[in-house]
């Protein structure tokens, strides 16, 4: 069988809501590795929040980081990376906008550097994974560096306002995608951006046909990857739009998803015993 790339978005997808990856499904694609086929992670999280999950599973891929914005090989020194950045002038005038709407905060990351605007332990521990460099204060001020994506938090009745004034000022130059989990934000990244995109750039890479394409995903930021992929996998716990484009819905992130679709597919024979995996 000729290899096959399975991408795998992390939170609500890959991970419980425990944030682990659940044993079945861990040895699942530990199987599939061993059979020669491919696993790469594809998240809106920075590599320091997903390396874990990278090194857990021995993965030897480029990662797609930021949700396409930085797509990069952690083992591979020639690999050429990819970093789009937003452009710093426009990143200002959106955040001024975003402040004269009055959201919650606002988040700007470059690379490993993050920075936020208003002092908020929940957003300063969950940020701090992996330990990157974290400044609090007016991002006006504070950020001089072109970022890599700007994160918006704010109340959920204001959330279709916020997306629509982004789209109405600024649909040209970048792209914003709701994400609900770890933090339920909007996510802006330069204009092209996408899962998707960073994906087609990989599997040139490991030269693998798009036809051997398999994407799991639940969540807004991860549509693009669905529909390009062949076989395009929401979850259980996805939303209704996701659903709508996947090939296939499979079981919950809460219920071995993952492992048990692509037991199926492989046909993998590993017996999936509901009665001792507990969902939460």
């Amino acid at each position: 069988m000729e290899p096959y790339l399975i991408c795998l978005d992390l939170d609500g997808t890959l991970l419980n809501d425990d944030k682990v990856i659940t044993p079945y499904t861990k040895q699942v694609l530990t199987q599939l590795q061993q059979q020669g086929h491919k696993l790469m992670i594809a998240t809106g999280r920075p590599y320091r929040a997903s390396q874990i999950y990278y090194h857990e599973l021995n993965m030897d891929t480029p990662v797609v980081n930021f949700n396409g914005a930085f797509v990069h090989h952690p083992k591979d020194e020639h690999f050429e990376s990819k970093h789009e950045v937003l452009d710093l002038d426009l990143s200002r005038n959106i955040i001024q906008s975003l402040n004269d709407y009055g959201v919650s905060n606002i988040i700007a990351e470059v690379k490993d550097y993050v920075f936020i605007n208003n002092f908020d332990q929940k957003l300063f521990d969950g940020f701090s994974m992996g330990n990157p460099k974290v400044e609090t204060g007016d991002l006006l001020s504070s950020l001089t560096e072109s970022p890599t994506s700007i994160l918006v938090e704010a109340e959920d009745i204001m959330i279709p306002r916020i997306k629509q004034m982004l789209t109405r000022f600024y649909a040209e130059n970048i792209e914003h995608r709701r994400w609900g989990s770890p933090f339920p934000v909007i996510e802006i990244v330069k204009q092209g951006i996408s899962k998707a995109r960073g994906i087609d750039y990989v599997k040139s890479h490991l030269n693998i046909d798009r036809n051997h394409i398999i994407a799991f995903g639940d969540e807004d930021n991860d549509l693009e990857m669905i529909k390009y992929a062949k076989h395009g996998i929401a979850m259980a716990n996805g939303l209704d739009e996701l659903k709508h484009v996947a090939n296939r819905i499979t079981y919950s992130n809460n219920e071995d998803g993952i492992g048990r679709y692509l037991n199926d597919y492989f046909q993998l024979n590993m017996p999936y015993e509901t009665s001792t995996h507990s969902s939460i």
